[in-house]
């Protein structure tokens, strides 16, 4: 199936559609003001597979897998554990551990929490938090973004942090959906964190508040529109196009687009974002089994279209934020300055389980306009420049700097 899909195609908002499509990356961004938003870029589907026996490869109608041996561990430890056995924690953890059996970093098991968190980052509905943007490095949870004026800056948490333990529990080995789903709570309350920062561990007491974070902020430097986007929810299309109507009215001369950080959010939104530049172009393919199953295209109103753009990415640029960059470059509408991007290059898709549980599957890959897959590699800026924690967490930008450099000499 090869389906041209535009900025107009309402399908995926249907009453009936699947479970929403998503782009995703090691599940290693999370917004913990906080949302569950990892590496991820997605689409409501309207094809594909539409249950998870499916997706995992066998039909729900003749197909079956062999549980005799589960059964067999079951009764062993009934017999002979010497404890409380509770068979829903039982159910949960086998049901983990078969989509890990995959070894595909990216499909994973959601159960109800976690599905809740990660459904709210989604809607841009954060709720309580602490503030914080998380990403798995050296196979730890670690801050990489810390937003100002929320409960983690006024408690001194830094980029580069790693959580050790979330209210005492060993958090060395969960996902960014565990850590996402421990911290996150009612506003008022409060969450322990154990952090490991230059080696040594610090306890911090936070109280959890409402975080007001909109995916969108733009602001205008000296004739420079400055666009930052920090994930693609529910919104960003709209107030990215607001914020581009602005720069039009006021005549700005070039534009700096910041993904930098920003894990990704809905396909749609970034093909949204994509035709403030691109007028009527394929944004992004994907492909099934080495099949083209779908073609996004932007729209045919580019605000910008022909402005000087600068784009930032980041090793944590990923996913529909390596999407949007990618579509720019290849069609030559902006230049990319930074550092080489997190390489998410696959479509995942929701499905949803019994009592609020998920499966998040890999069904695609997908492919710029000049037909590269990221995947591992990434996308390499036409300008390197370095942005070091320290640098960040010392207020210094110079990959903002360079780009301001660059667009005023043009």
């Amino acid at each position: 199936m090869n389906k041209k899909r535009n900025r107009g195609d309402t399908a995926g908002h249907r009453a009936h559609s699947p479970s929403p499509r998503i782009p995703t990356a090691l599940f290693a961004i999370a917004f913990i003001f906080v949302a569950g938003l990892g590496y991820i870029a997605g689409s409501y589907g309207d094809k594909l597979a539409t249950s998870a026996a499916q997706l995992l490869g066998f039909s729900s109608y003749s197909d079956t897998i062999d549980l005799s041996s589960l059964q067999d561990t079951y009764r062993l430890l009934q017999e002979n554990y010497d404890g409380e056995i509770n068979e829903s924690d039982l159910i949960e953890g086998a049901q983990r551990g078969m989509v890990e059996g995959l070894g595909d970093q990216y499909t994973v098991y959601l159960n109800d929490e976690e599905s809740q968190a990660f459904n709210d980052g989604l809607s841009g509905s954060i709720g309580g938090g602490v503030g914080i943007q998380l990403s798995t490095r050296n196979e730890l949870v670690s801050i990489v973004r810390v937003l100002e004026n929320n409960p983690a800056a006024e408690v001194g948490l830094k980029v580069g942090d790693s959580i050790v333990a979330v209210n005492g529990e060993d958090a060395t080995n969960w996902t960014v959906e565990q850590v996402v789903a421990k911290v996150r709570g009612e506003i008022g309350t409060t969450v322990a964190l154990s952090i490991l920062r230059d080696g040594e561990t610090q306890e911090y007491t936070i109280t959890r508040a409402e975080v007001n974070n909109p995916s969108v902020y733009s602001t205008i430097e000296d004739g420079v529109g400055i666009l930052t986007i920090t994930r693609f929810d529910t919104q960003t299309g709209s107030l990215a196009r607001q914020a581009a109507r602005t720069f039009s009215d006021k005549d700005v001369q070039s534009v700096i687009l910041d993904l930098r950080g920003n894990g990704g959010g809905y396909l749609t939104a970034a093909q949204d974002v994509a035709g403030i530049w691109l007028d009527n172009k394929v944004v992004v393919t994907e492909r099934a089994r080495g099949v083209v199953v779908d073609e996004l295209y932007s729209s045919s109103r580019p605000i910008l279209a022909g402005v000087p753009t600068v784009v930032l990415v980041d090793g944590a640029t990923a996913s529909a934020s390596e999407i949007l960059a990618g579509a720019l470059q290849d069609y030559g509408a902006a230049q990319l300055l930074g550092e080489v991007t997190f390489g998410k290059g696959s479509v995942q898709q929701l499905l949803s389980l019994p009592g609020g549980a998920q499966l998040k599957v890999t069904i695609a890959r997908w492919f710029t306009p000049e037909g590269k897959n990221i995947s591992e590699t990434g996308i390499a800026p036409a300008i390197t420049v370095e942005r070091t924690p320290d640098d960040i967490n010392a207020g210094r930008d110079p990959q903002l700097d360079r780009a301001l450099q660059l667009l005023r000499s043009e």
